[in-house]
């Protein structure tokens, strides 16, 4: 299970470049949305480094019990 989770956190990464594209692409058209598609591209960043650094330190836990 725990190696399911090393991979899923990607998933995070995967979802934050299609907002990037998607940001990319209605820039021309819409700058408001382009600019909350932005957001949630660095909020999806964000959410992975978090879950990275919190199964890490699961994972240093469990090798010391």
């Amino acid at each position: 299970m725990n190696k399911l989770w090393s991979y899923v956190q990607y998933g995070y990464l995967v979802v934050a470049i299609i907002f990037l594209v998607e940001g990319i692409i209605k820039l021309s058209k819409d700058v408001q949305g382009a600019l909350l598609m932005f957001g949630f591209a660095i909020f999806m960043v964000l959410i992975f480094f978090f879950k990275r650094r919190f199964r890490k330190k699961i994972d240093q836990r469990n090798k010391q019990n």
